[in-house]
């Protein structure tokens, strides 16, 4: 498989740049700078994502939004836009985006970003991934899209291979935690890939 992967330098799409490759997949890595060997461009601008996606699978989103303010939300809407409209332009059907655990709900009808007491300064990048599964869900029924949602918890870890899936209810273990190493969470996301079972719909994985 052939993956256009945007962000992938960052702390989840490093690992799933990783991941893939061990599997023998191609991965174009794209990112705002062109480090490390990678791609340098704007997601944002359809032209630029159109003419390179051209000849790939699938593309994947692993783009973070700014820490702070209300560009945050802007921001990654931009590049939701620009990707959506490139991915169209250049004929791949399959999109994967790593999302945020803030459209997950606490219980039911209650989401996480409504929580009373989130903290204030975490609250902008949460925010846009929101905006951005939303964005998703309501303009891109033509395309095979799945918004991955981490659990309240992700950091680099051990690569175990073993995960749960669900969908807007947030998961935790048995202890109360909800959390998922980087490096399981790039297996879950790489094993959908492969699958193309779960399309069109938020997927939620923790332990």
């Amino acid at each position: 498989m052939r993956i256009l992967l945007f962000g992938a330098t960052g702390m989840i799409g490093s690992r799933i740049a990783a991941e893939a490759g061990e599997r023998g997949h191609e991965v174009t890595g794209v990112t705002r700078s062109g480090k490390d060997g990678t791609l340098a461009a704007d997601a944002s601008d359809a032209d630029t994502v159109a003419r390179l996606a051209a000849g790939h699978d699938a593309v994947v989103l692993a783009v973070s939004p700014p820490r702070g303010g209300i560009e945050a939300t802007e921001s990654l809407l931009e590049v939701g836009r620009g990707v959506l409209d490139g991915v169209r332009r250049a004929g791949v059907r399959r999109l994967v985006v790593v999302g945020g655990a803030g459209s997950l709900e606490v219980s039911p009808g209650a989401r996480v970003v409504d929580t009373p007491g989130f903290p204030e300064d975490a609250l902008p990048p949460v925010r846009a991934q929101v905006a951005l599964f939303e964005l998703v869900r309501d303009n891109a029924d033509d395309l095979e899209w799945t918004y991955l949602s981490p659990p309240a918890v992700i950091t680099p870890g051990e690569r175990t291979g073993a995960y749960r899936t669900g969908d807007h209810q947030l998961l935790s273990d048995g202890e109360g935690n909800s959390h998922i190493s980087t490096e399981d969470y790039a297996v879950a996301l790489v094993d959908e890939l492969q699958r193309g079972e779960l399309t069109r719909r938020l997927v939620h994985v923790a332990y």
